[in-house]
């Protein structure tokens, strides 16, 4: 196919799609015959590729075969000429293997000529959610993340927020399910009235919502924000009853329109989340800053979440030695994820694990730093039994229903001893559940994995996990280490940390130990491992070899 035609084919499909309020879309080139399809309707129903030839026949696969005829009459009847469009309905298999009802609408377009050049239209997937919240009436996240694909490629510079209702359960538990639909309802209302004509308002899912604009400016849009958290924890009445809603929200200004509406969601859940859990629910604006490679933000998160989709790419691990605080021998290695690519350069974890923790591909980013962890340590625990390997483990993960199957039959395809892993949880677990937790846990240390609580001392950690999780590992906040050595407080600090470990029969591992002054005053806590630049800065895998495996 030449380029001029592929050019052609794509430049029709876009505009197609901008019109295809959530249907999959397909376009096929009648001189070349090569056809495009939607991303997702690749995705939803396994076919080989956005790009086919003989799209037609392969499609027909795929159709229940009580329907196949009278789809293959009314194809035949458009590419013979004798009809100009295309309406019917079928059942169709998904990946899954299971049917969903469909109706294809599609049409010929004609050249200068009057011939027939492209045949294409849209299949809208029954099976599928609504774009219509059924409680709200308002467009759901189907029907936003639409709008914003439109906005993108409209190149409309707009204003987006994610705001919520924090707590809204206990309304439900107060009030009953149908109370609760009412308060939303209401709610509902209120952003529409609020946000004004020039903003449109979609249902995301729970007591979410969003809200898009292409003519208020960032600071009108933050106002109007501003007076609906103030009328909600006011005067909100439902049915005479006074509701106290109490609302948190995030907002990104969208102006670079290369961006992936995956990357666009993860920032606004992202800024959400700072607004619920550290601004006590004021506006948090995702600053899209330029850094000092004079690139934006929001354009490194997209090309870093490009690379997870991508195989991983770019990204690697490095590993700090864990010490043993009495003989200072090798015990174990924390693994510490990097990414670097040629644009970049090195990226440090902490600019962007936290807005891809909000993103549903982070799971695959975890499995892939668990499988690597443990197929590297796999060729050091052949030399050192008794080593341990250290992997952080993210809520996004936890939360992920498959997390523990993959991870049991990852131990099990490498072949890594499971009493050698080590799952840390960091300071964002906070956020599930304690009774998932406490489940999810028992599970893992039945089958002989430890469990740690990373940066001890700070939001996470608390008296009250230790009494429900059954941990092997306390690990020192570096806050509570770097002034050990002049401050009593810290002092006092970690004496207290290593009392309530004892309690709980629990080691500890303090971090950031930077000199040999710090390692004896840690000494005297009964501090059972050390980690930190005095001993090694993180080391790729091959330079943690040779300085302490290969050379022993």
């Amino acid at each position: 196919m030449n380029e001029n035609r592929r050019a052609r084919l794509d430049s029709y499909f876009d505009a197609l799609t901008v019109l295809s309020d959530g249907n999959y879309v397909f376009l096929t080139d009648m001189v070349t015959g090569c056809s495009r399809w939607s991303k997702s309707a690749v995705d939803y129903f396994g076919l080989p590729g956005e790009y086919m030839d003989n799209a037609a026949e392969t499609w027909e696969e795929h159709i229940h075969p009580d329907d196949r005829e009278v789809y293959a009459e009314s194809i035949k009847a458009i590419f013979n000429g004798e009809s100009d469009s295309h309406l019917m309905q079928y059942r169709a298999k998904s990946c899954s293997g299971n049917y969903v009802v469909c109706t294809c609408k599609g049409v010929i377009m004609k050249n200068e000529n009057d011939e027939p050049e492209f045949f294409g239209g849209s299949i809208r997937n029954h099976g599928q959610l609504s774009y219509t919240d059924t409680v709200t009436g308002l467009r759901s996240m189907y029907g936003f993340i639409d709008d914003v694909k439109v906005i993108c490629w409209k190149k409309q510079v707009s204003s987006i927020i994610f705001l919520g209702s924090n707590g809204f359960s206990e309304i439900n538990d107060m009030y009953g399910y149908n109370f609760g639909n009412t308060v939303l309802r209401e709610l509902s209302n209120v952003l529409i009235r609020m946000f004004g004509e020039k903003c449109s308002v979609y249902k995301i899912d729970g007591p979410k919502f969003a809200v898009v604009t292409t003519e208020l400016s960032p600071e009108e849009l933050e106002e109007c924000y501003r007076k609906v958290k103030l009328m909600v924890t006011q005067s909100f009445y439902v049915e005479g009853e006074k509701i106290i809603l109490t609302i948190s929200g995030g907002m990104i200004t969208l102006d670079n329109f290369s961006l992936s509406t995956d990357t666009i969601v993860s920032c606004l859940k992202y800024a959400y989340h700072e607004s619920r859990e550290r601004k006590l629910g004021e506006l948090y604006v995702f600053k899209n800053n330029i850094n000092d490679d004079s690139r934006h933000y929001i354009e490194k998160i997209n090309t870093i979440r490009s690379a997870v989709t991508e195989g991983c790419r770019g990204f690697f691990l490095c590993y700090q030695p864990i010490i043993n605080a009495e003989n200072e021998q090798l015990r174990g290695m924390e693994a510490l994820l990097r990414w670097k690519n040629d644009e970049y350069g090195m990226v440090p974890p902490n600019e962007f694990i936290p807005v891809l923790e909000q993103d549903a591909i982070f799971p695959k980013l975890g499995n892939w730093i668990l499988y690597r962890a443990m197929t590297d340590g796999k060729r050091i625990i052949e030399k050192y039994p008794d080593f341990i390997v250290n992997v952080n483990i993210s809520y996004a993960q936890l939360q992920h229903k498959s997390f523990l199957t993959n991870l049991f039959q990852m131990i099990e395809n490498i072949g890594f001893p499971a009493k050698n892993l080590c799952l840390e949880l960091t300071e964002r677990c906070r956020l599930l559940d304690i009774e998932l937790l406490k489940s999810m846990f028992s599970l893992i240390k039945d089958n002989g994995i430890k469990v740690a609580l990373d940066d001890f001392g700070t939001g996470f950690s608390s008296i009250g996990v230790l009494r429900v999780l059954d941990v092997d590992t306390i690990k020192v906040d570096r806050e509570y280490v770097k002034d050990i050595t002049k401050s009593s407080v810290d002092q006092k600090t970690v004496m207290c940390i290593s009392n309530l470990a004892g309690a709980f029969s629990a080691d500890i591992c303090a971090e950031g130990v930077e000199t040999s002054e710090m390692r004896d005053i840690l000494r005297d806590y009964n501090v059972g491992s050390y980690q930190g630049y005095y001993y090694s800065k993180p080391l790729v895998f091959e330079e943690f070899m040779k300085k302490y495996v290969n050379g022993k």
